[in-house]
């Protein structure tokens, strides 16, 4: 069965495509920029961008925004909050806080495809406080002392 999302195109992501998949076996859909014009993001900048479209994600579940590793690879831009999340109870407008780790400019056109946003399964915790915890095989060994 496939998941159904409500979404909703803003005036701005008119004629822009909806998120989509590239390939059968793709996890993320592709999200486009919706920007009238060109931007251009200086190296180091961040630049939340628009993407003309908003969602409701059921309960139980997120909308997760990652980068694209096309975007990393050749051009060193990225998302700084990665993942960014979307939670099921937001309406507002996707927007992906792209950010130029390079050392040149980087332009972003209208309808470029800039993230990916992968609906994934969220649960909820409550917290059972205790005076110890179960034992694990790592136990409290920190940073670096998991076999690798």
């Amino acid at each position: 069965m496939t998941l159904q999302i409500p979404v909703k195109r803003l005036l701005h992501g008119e004629g822009l495509p909806l998120p989509g998949y590239a390939s059968p076996g793709a996890a993320g859909l592709d999200l486009s920029a919706a920007v009238k014009r060109s931007l251009t993001i200086q190296p180091g900048e961040t630049s939340a961008v628009p993407t003309g479209i908003a969602i409701a994600i059921p309960d139980g579940l997120e909308g997760q925004v990652r980068p694209r590793s096309g975007l990393a690879l050749k051009y060193n831009v990225g998302i700084i909050n990665a993942p960014g999340t979307i939670d099921s109870d937001y309406r507002g407008e996707i927007l992906v806080l792209l950010t130029n780790f390079s050392r040149e400019p980087f332009t972003i056109r209208p309808g470029d495809r800039i993230a990916q946003l992968v609906i994934t399964r969220c649960e909820r915790v409550e917290w059972l406080p205790t005076e110890e915890l179960p034992p694990s095989g790592r136990g409290e060994e920190g940073f670096g002392h998991s076999g690798r």
